[in-house]
């Protein structure tokens, strides 16, 4: 009865609204235990989200005094008095030329986020200015069996965010190709077990700099009458190698794992070797495999930064490399928006998969 109790409980709470549960605290209707719910689920990672937030501008603020102090000083010894009062006055004012370039404020980060979105508005309409200024000439073309003109301008921070997305689901879905069907035989085989073993333990630790070399030197040769870009093939390849280890070793402890039982059973009713792996190893090594899968998109958008630094590919990583080497003075701001912006995908990636995971497992879970 206690244990029904506890769960209308938190049945009640799950089905509480934000605008219901603030409509409770204010007339005095909510309960102890779901506004103990409510500020643990709201007000405490909104306070932390505002602590962040806070510690963050007096750290900045903190670093911008001690190099506009080093600047003036700086000044004061090279150059005299007069040439310090004016780089104090330069910094005061506000102007480009002179400011500290260190860690930027949320503000400025804010800023260098809407201004890449202007920008990336601005290189939309040319490419649909040119798009609609090429229409007619690409038809021609078309229709002749030559190839149409492209749009070759240089691409957006919106542009590049997807083009790292396609990149990181194209070497995910390379890892899950390799990775399954080889653990599912693994683990079925002690001899293949020993077999691979070695291989496994000896590559798993491969840094994606090595991994990104040895598919670069292969791709190379194979594409070396083609006119198309590498890059991207280089860089989905090197990718889906350097992550596929988690998905394997997972998979084959799965399977290798799987209850004796139902393997018997699976003998009884005299399942074909087909049919007792889709019918009664892979639904019972679901949950592993999901957990290999999880660790390998998240490897994968991990690595993909400095892979796709190293083969020139127009993503994320190229973009955050770009801006290093520029120094601008808003430089520093778009690196800590790329940041943030990869930060947030892997966390909705994280997510995607739970739910991928809840949807074809009978084994619930839910994520930290």
């Amino acid at each position: 009865m206690k244990q029904s109790i506890t769960l209308g409980k938190v049945t009640k709470f799950m089905k509480l609204g934000f605008l219901s549960t603030l409509k409770d605290l204010f007339t005095g209707k909510l309960e102890k235990e779901d506004f103990k719910g409510f500020l643990r689920k709201v007000v405490v990672p909104l306070a932390s989200v505002l602590l962040f937030i806070g510690l963050w501008h007096m750290g900045s603020k903190s670093l911008y005094n001690i190099e506009a102090e080093f600047k003036i000083e700086k000044a004061l010894t090279d150059q005299g008095a007069e040439a310090a009062e004016a780089m104090r006055a330069c910094i005061a004012s506000g102007d480009s030329s002179c400011q500290p370039n260190t860690l930027p404020s949320p503000s400025q980060v804010w800023d260098s986020y809407k201004s890449l979105l202007r920008d990336h508005n601005s290189i939309s309409a040319d490419k649909a200015a040119f798009i609609e200024k090429t229409a007619v000439l690409n038809e021609k073309r078309i229709a002749e069996g030559k190839n149409p003109i492209t749009y070759t301008g240089r691409p957006s921070f919106v542009d590049q965010i997807f083009r790292s997305l396609k990149t990181v689901f194209a070497g995910f879905l390379l890892a899950l190709l390799i990775a399954v069907p080889l653990g599912i035989f693994i683990g079925l085989s002690s001899t293949l077990k020993s077999a691979f073993n070695w291989f496994i333990q000896i590559f798993k630790p491969v840094s994606p700099v090595v991994w990104y070399l040895l598919v670069f030197m292969i791709v190379k040769t194979l594409l070396i009458d083609s006119s198309e870009d590498s890059s991207f093939t280089i860089s989905f390849i090197s990718v889906g190698l350097c992550s596929m280890w988690a998905t394997l070793v997972n998979t084959a402890m799965g399977v290798s794992s799987v209850d004796k039982d139902y393997i018997n059973v699976a003998k009884v009713l005299k399942l074909g070797p087909f049919q007792k792996v889709f019918k009664v190893v892979l639904p019972s090594s679901l949950p592993l495999i999901f957990t290999g899968l999880k660790i390998t998109l998240s490897v994968a958008w991990m690595v993909l930064i400095a892979i796709e630094l190293l083969a020139q590919s127009p993503g994320l990583g190229l973009f955050v490399w770009e801006e290093f080497q520029n120094g601008a003075n808003d430089s520093n701001a778009k690196i800590i928006v790329a940041m943030f912006v990869i930060g947030i995908i892997g966390f909705l990636l994280d997510r995607l998969m739970l739910i991928i995971q809840n949807w074809v497992s009978f084994n619930k879970t839910e994520a930290i």
